[in-house]
């Protein structure tokens, strides 16, 4: 079967399971997304969701983050891991959409990705999740490891499993597509140990085989 035939039946297949797939990070707001994203690097989102629950009462515009000292942002994401580093980018971050867009969240990847801590997979998070547009195809370390796995991609490189994915996955589906293999990923294919036994496009992965 061609990759483009298998991507057709696993989107089915995961859309019956899952239904309409969305962002498992919880926000109120763009910005709100962004920091969350930024928040999820080498985390779970289960983590950031417990951590933003008590830091968006606190912060959650630029002009907060903007003023609050830093050490006071590494305390308050301490638990995601590499926390100096994401609060750095937040503040920075934070700093340059007062200075360069008025507080306001760009649209555009080349805009985006000029942000502190801002790279394709937070930009097509937050282009995809809150405008519906999509330049790619986000490539977390569930995307990764499903594609591998399943045969569609031979390689760990997000940058390049994206460009190859974007060759078979229609770009319609570019959005939904991550969310449903993340899904699966938290639910069936578990990094350590796959349950491939239980699994519903097991009969489409070449490891499931």
């Amino acid at each position: 079967m061609e990759k483009k035939e298998k991507v057709i039946k696993i989107l089915e297949i995961l859309r019956k399971k899952f239904g309409n797939p969305k962002c498992a990070l919880d926000y109120d707001t763009p910005f709100e997304l962004l920091v969350a994203v930024i928040l999820s690097a080498q985390c779970t989102d289960v983590r950031v969701n417990i951590v933003t629950k008590n830091l968006f009462k606190i912060a959650n515009t630029p002009k907060d983050f903007a003023s609050m000292p830093l050490i006071e942002i590494e305390e308050l994401i301490r638990s995601t891991g590499f926390f100096r580093n994401k609060a750095k980018n937040i503040k920075t971050c934070s700093e340059q959409l007062l200075e360069n867009y008025g507080g306001e969240i760009p649209k555009t990847m080349e805009e985006l990705t000029g942000l502190a801590g801002v790279g394709r997979k937070t930009a097509n998070v937050v282009r995809g999740e809150i405008w519906g547009l999509a330049d790619g195809i986000t490539v977390d370390t569930h995307v990764r490891r499903l594609t591998n796995l399943i045969g569609l991609v031979k390689n760990e490189d997000p940058i390049k499993i994206e460009k190859e994915l974007m060759e078979i996955v229609p770009k319609k589906d570019w959005i939904d597509f991550s969310h449903l293999l993340i899904l699966q990923g938290r639910d069936c294919c578990i990094a350590r140990r796959p349950q491939c036994e239980r699994c519903e496009i097991k009969n489409y992965c070449n490891y499931g085989k």
